[in-house]
């Protein structure tokens, strides 16, 4: 497939990035309210003490555990995300909204391990500027890593792999 269709430039990934941005923001939050469900239940049947702070968040704020654990499940999230649409079909909310589509080098999907290991060193989309230096193979840092790339679709096969999830 890579040679049917070209490797995607940077200011596409950067766009695709910011609707996905979004999305995570909306994980992020849903997880942040049931963390704070999960401590304040803990709190409620006494096997955590809330001492001194004003409330559930000061709380958490304030233990280095408890925020750690909130940072490792944001994480988690974020890198589940992305593994799993990258896995079942090649592409985000946002890949699919700029006709990206995330592969192996022989054209095929890519596992849940290489999502993991693109997702993480992405380094927040930093990995992405090496495509602006890269003209030659327009690949990113993540992957260069994951042993990855990404194409540009046409307009017509990314509504066949929308079609065929059905």
């Amino acid at each position: 497939m890579s040679a049917e269709f070209p490797r995607a430039g940077f200011w596409r990934r950067f766009a695709s990035l910011i609707y996905d941005t979004l999305v995570i923001i909306a994980f992020a939050m849903l997880t942040t309210v049931l963390y704070l469900l999960a401590v304040q239940g803990l709190i409620s049947l006494d096997l955590l003490s809330i001492g001194d702070a004003e409330d559930v968040s000061a709380f958490i704020q304030n233990s280095l555990l408890l925020y750690g654990i909130r940072s490792v499940l944001l994480v988690i999230v974020s890198v589940s995300f992305f593994s799993y649409f990258w896995a079942k079909s090649g592409q985000t909310i946002g890949m699919r909204a700029w006709r990206l589509k995330v592969q192996t080098l022989d054209g095929h999907l890519i596992s849940w391990h290489q999502g993991a290991l693109r997702a993480i060193t992405a380094l927040l989309g930093l990995g992405n500027l090496l495509v602006l230096v890269d003209f030659k193979n327009k690949r990113a840092l993540q992957d260069y890593i994951a042993k990855t790339e990404v194409i540009t679709l046409t307009k017509e096969e990314n509504k066949r792999i929308y079609r065929s999830l059905d």
